[in-house]
């Protein structure tokens, strides 16, 4: 990134130990230069676990950029006076301008990290030219089939991270090999087409250079690590954004039916400490507590605030408030079949709302042990069912996901007063139109996954991103919007969300950091 984006003494790269079945560095040692790379196996691994950490720390940014863009969160406390509070505000109501220093750091946390994998590639002879991503000799020396794997991880990682980047900030710099600092400087934006060429080569060449074993056959001290399912499951989620469902399809397909994985009977057990990497999840970034700088932020920054340790130990931030949309969304009546996921999914203190998806006691604030799940086989099914489209096949799929948190068969009725699976024949006005299909997928999506940071990605991607956060607008007004002063109307809080600003800006820092050209900014701007 510029000047920024690779500094010499960029992100510390790690000796990789076992821990509690985790990935996981303890003791760090210092980045390698531009000329210089990875001799072996044992080195190189090491490296690679020093990335797979370094995807945490965006994490600690993507909630604010993602889920608090969107209509299941915002920020709580009108007219607080916090300058974090400020900053959530602007994200919140679509005000921000480029020099949000938010928007920075999740940027250069991902180039960091995605530096650190150019390094691994690099040594393992991956290159990427004309489309194509290519394995060959590299400094580090090992047996073909472990550079096969570590090559497919990498190249996992790196398609993730970029992913994320584009979707977020349109065209991006596409960085494939480690540069310096003044090389970097005459590297501009690369269009969106570009960059998806990129993320696609990666994804494919990982799904045929990663093991496909089953997920029984997963040893615990490679769990967590990047698996050619999880590549396919990947790769079809961008096909998806890049309107190519049917693509998408055979890979789905694929992983439904060989992976190993499948859902887990209990919605509470997916999330549990004590039983990550289970069968359900495809891939997660994981964390670790214990005093290594490697535990989730997550209990206590979403925790309440001035909660002490009723709800965790050191108290929380309370950032992240879930809406009172999303509250009532979930469908959980005096009598009748309730949805489970709720209860899983957010708590309240005081009358106010906080998220509980990734809390678990902790011994030292910010300092949890949940993993933060980035895959899992309930969206492969509700991929699936976006991807073919509105059919009683596809209703039946939504239906599974449903089935699992509590839906019941539909006999007679209403669905306000109830939580039922969809009857699959148009008996009822619930799912009988395209139209309905989509409105029915996009409200299971946002059950399922809600603080999972895929609430606004599943927006943009389905087109529906302006229509529902200005309903929510609309909806949060009177409670929420029209407690701020100064004043403002709910026309010109809607006013602020167009099409462009679904993009955030370049960061100004990387704009103003530039002597050598000219960086063009991202529309409204």
């Amino acid at each position: 990134m510029k000047s920024f984006r690779y500094l010499a003494t960029g992100l510390l790269l790690s000796i990789s130990i076992t821990a509690c079945n985790k990935i996981i560095d303890i003791d760090p040692i210092s980045n390698i230069g531009v000329n210089a790379f990875y001799r072996n196996y044992e080195e190189t691994k090491a490296a690679l676990t020093g990335s797979y950490n370094g995807m945490q720390k965006p994490l600690e940014y993507e909630w604010m950029l993602t889920d608090l863009r969107t209509d299941i969160s915002k920020q709580g406390v009108a007219n607080s006076s916090t300058p974090i509070n400020f900053e959530f505000n602007e994200l919140d109501m679509f005000t921000l301008n480029s020099a949000h220093d938010k928007v920075y750091q999740y940027w250069i946390s991902t180039y960091k990290n995605i530096r650190s994998i150019n390094y691994v590639l690099k040594s393992l002879g991956v290159s990427y030219t004309g489309g194509q991503t290519t394995v060959g000799e590299g400094t580090a020396k090992m047996f073909p089939q472990q550079k096969n794997q570590l090559a497919g991880e990498a190249l996992f990682l790196r398609a993730y991270h970029y992913f994320n980047l584009v979707r977020l900030y349109g065209d991006v710099f596409l960085i494939t090999e480690p540069v310096d600092p003044e090389q970097s400087k005459k590297i501009t934006r690369t269009p969106l087409a570009e960059c998806y060429q990129l993320i696609v080569a990666d994804l494919l060449a990982a799904k045929d250079l990663l093991s496909q074993s089953p997920y029984v056959s997963t040893s615990n001290a490679e769990a967590g690590r990047a698996t050619s399912w999880a590549a396919k499951a990947l790769l079809a989620k961008v096909y998806l954004t890049t309107n190519r469902a049917s693509s998408a399809l055979p890979l789905l397909d694929d992983v439904i039916s060989n992976s190993g994985h499948g859902m887990l009977p209990s919605f509470t057990d997916v999330f549990s400490i004590n039983n990550e990497m289970n069968k359900e999840i495809l891939f997660a970034v994981r964390f670790k507590a214990g005093g290594f700088g490697l535990g989730n932020f997550m209990a206590n920054t979403f925790a309440p605030s001035s909660s002490g340790s009723l709800i965790v130990n050191g108290d929380g931030n309370g950032y992240n408030f879930p809406t009172n949309d999303l509250d009532l969304t979930y469908k959980t009546p005096a009598t009748g079949s309730t949805d489970a996921r709720k209860n899983v999914t957010m708590g309240k203190y005081n009358s106010k709302l906080y998220v509980k998806k990734f809390l678990s006691q902790v011994l030292v604030k910010l300092d949890a042990e949940n993993d933060f799940t980035v895959i899992r086989f309930s969206d492969v099914l509700l991929m699936k069912a976006e991807a073919l489209g509105f059919s009683s096949a596809s209703v039946n799929l939504i239906n599974d996901v449903r089935s699992r948190a509590g839906a019941t068969d539909y006999v007679s009725g209403d669905f306000n007063t109830g939580f039922y699976k969809y009857p699959t024949d148009g008996s009822v006005n619930e799912i009988n139109t395209a139209d309905k299909f989509l409105t029915a997928l996009l409200n299971e999506r946002k059950l399922e996954f809600a603080f999972e940071n895929q609430r606004f990605f599943d927006l943009v991607r389905t087109g529906q991103a302006i229509t529902l956060i200005k309903n929510h607008f609309s909806v949060e007004f009177d409670s929420h919007y029209k407690a701020y002063r100064p004043a403002f109307t709910l026309a010109e809080l809607q006013s602020h969300l167009t099409t462009e600003k679904l993009l955030l800006p370049i960061p100004q820092r990387e704009l103003d950091a530039n002597d050598q050209i000219k960086i063009v900014q991202n529309p409204g701007y």
